[in-house]
């Protein structure tokens, strides 16, 4: 194993380099190579991007230890350092025992890993979903770390390339994961073995249930698109199926204008980075389209806004009569859904969904999702969708019936978490400093 990580070391040390010219990575790069070391915790949970960061923000909720925990949360992104940031905030606020830093994590160089190790000297490494980074891994094994991944899942895929090596990842098994489902359960026990491996309800059930509440009346993008409007969102949308969105909006602003009821377009792409791409797009279209960091008034119909702004999509949802959830016309494991769904909204996806086929086939049966074939039948569906005004309430009490009986995640695994830090040490029983 040794000569392994050697080797896996040189080859970080040979791409470091060029890593700094790459965009998404610049951002946070001091902290990347520990430049700047991270914060001493008990607790370090690494939340990869988005939909990882909002798993931590619920974690964090349901956290209430008997005396202060010291936090790191890191991530490997920008749009995760946001959410991340935010939650440091409202969770301080809220729950003075919790005491939490956030940063970038560092690149996976062995090195870099047990550099930051020592620094921050956690006693419990929580990996959110499927973070299984070798020099991560190796390092808290070598410094008596405890590792727990939480709302674990793994696609065959994936596991048939982990596969590839078996005897390294059985070296650096967590000491438990909790997986989303059976499957992911016999995939991770294919790989670790099965001692410390369960299935634990997935914690986006109970987001699911906290964010479905009544439509805000200050929304803050009322003002851009009135009561009447025939809006529609395209959320989340992959490189991989751009050029099958692009024919989806021109379906639906020739269609709409056909019947002489004009919509507007909101884009917004999964990925800021693809902003400029989308620009040329549009342009080649030939339909009047807005950057949203631009709009100040109502936006006139029809239209495209192309979303250049983060946090605002939800919003957005709440004031759309239909929506398309990216991520799912090309085999890219599709988006998440259930946001449009929290905000009583009956999203129309693809064909391709696995990365969320934990939450069973019945939301397809129960029409609470609707699957087209392809873009044609998707731009149809919206169609059809945005010719009428959404039964919110009727469809968050249906969603919130769906997942009732798949609840409880957060709690399970924040009993778990408890149980591994075990009690504070009392150097550790201190005032909590000023965020």
């Amino acid at each position: 194993m040794r000569i392994v990580f050697l080797i896996y070391g040189w080859l970080w040390g040979l791409a470091i380099p060029f890593l700094r010219r790459n965009q998404r990575l610049r951002q946070g790069f001091d902290q990347r190579t520990l430049g700047k070391l991270p914060a001493p915790a008990q607790l370090w949970i690494q939340a990869a991007s988005v939909g990882e960061s909002f798993l931590a923000a619920e974690l964090l909720k349901g956290l209430d230890p008997s005396a202060p925990v010291r936090i790191l949360l890191t991530s490997c992104t920008s749009q995760g350092m946001e959410i991340l940031e935010k939650c440091r905030r409202d969770t301080m606020e809220q729950n003075r025992r919790l005491i939490i830093d956030t940063a970038y994590l560092p690149f996976d160089r062995p090195a870099l890993m047990e550099k930051a190790l020592t620094a921050v000297a956690p006693r419990l490494m929580l990996l959110l979903e499927s973070e299984l980074w070798p020099g991560l891994l190796r390092a808290c094994k070598r410094q008596g770390v405890k590792i727990l991944v939480a709302n674990g899942r793994m696609t065959a895929r994936s596991l048939k390339r982990y596969r590839i090596w078996p005897g390294l990842w059985r070296h650096l098994r967590p000491n438990r994961i909790l997986a989303i489902s059976p499957g992911d359960a016999a995939r991770f026990a294919d790989l670790f073995g099965g001692e410390g491996v369960e299935t634990v309800a997935n914690i986006k059930f109970d987001r699911i249930a906290n964010q479905a509440s009544p439509t805000q009346p200050d929304n803050p993008l009322a003002p851009l698109f009135p009561a009447d409007t025939r809006l529609i969102i395209l959320g989340s949308i992959r490189e991989g199926e751009e050029e099958d969105v692009a024919q989806m909006i021109r379906a639906i602003l020739d269609g709409s204008l056909a019947n002489t009821q004009p919509v507007i377009i909101a884009l917004f792409p999964r990925h800021m980075h693809r902003i400029s791409h989308w620009q040329t797009i549009l342009e080649n279209l030939g339909y009047e389209w807005y950057l949203r960091s631009r709009i100040t008034g109502p936006v006139p119909a029809p239209s495209i806004v192309l979303w250049d702004s983060m946090g605002e999509m939800l919003f957005a949802y709440e004031l759309a009569r239909a929506a398309f959830v990216g991520g799912s016309l090309k085999p890219l494991g599709g988006q998440n859904f259930l946001e449009p769904l929290a905000a009583g909204l009956k999203p129309v996806i693809g064909p391709h969904w696995s990365n969320f086929a934990w939450i069973g086939a019945d939301i397809i049966h129960q029409k609470l999702v609707l699957q087209a074939r392809d873009w044609r039948q998707a731009a149809e569906m919206l169609l059809m969708q945005s010719t009428v005004t959404p039964r919110r309430g009727q469809t968050r009490g249906e969603i919130v019936a769906y997942v009732e009986q798949r609840r409880g995640g957060t709690a399970r695994t924040c009993a778990i978490i408890n149980q591994l830090l075990g009690p504070s040490p009392p150097s550790l029983q201190q005032t909590r400093p000023s965020p």
